[in-house]
């Protein structure tokens, strides 16, 4: 599941930077709402406003929100779990 999310986040990230005029309209809020399915509960929302404010403001398309999130959520978080459980 985790290796198909990333592969996901990394094709969503790659829409995202396509030079199309005026798609930033338009895939912001798809992007902010597909960011909040992907990642549930109050980091999902967070990440959804800081996605759809990455694609919608000027020469930020090159944030790979998707996948930071992605990294954020199965490699720096599990880290923090791992060190809680193991003391």
């Amino acid at each position: 599941m985790k290796n198909k999310k990333l592969i996901l986040s990394i094709v969503l990230d790659i829409i995202g930077i396509i030079p199309i005029p005026f798609m930033d309209v338009i895939w912001a809020p798809i992007s902010g709402y597909l960011m909040t399915r992907m990642y549930k509960g109050k980091e999902g929302k967070i990440a959804g406003i800081i996605s759809f404010l990455e694609e919608i403001i000027p020469f930020t398309d090159v944030i790979p929100t998707f996948t930071i999130m992605w990294f954020y959520s199965y490699v720096i978080k599990k880290e923090e779990v791992n060190t809680v459980i193991e003391i």
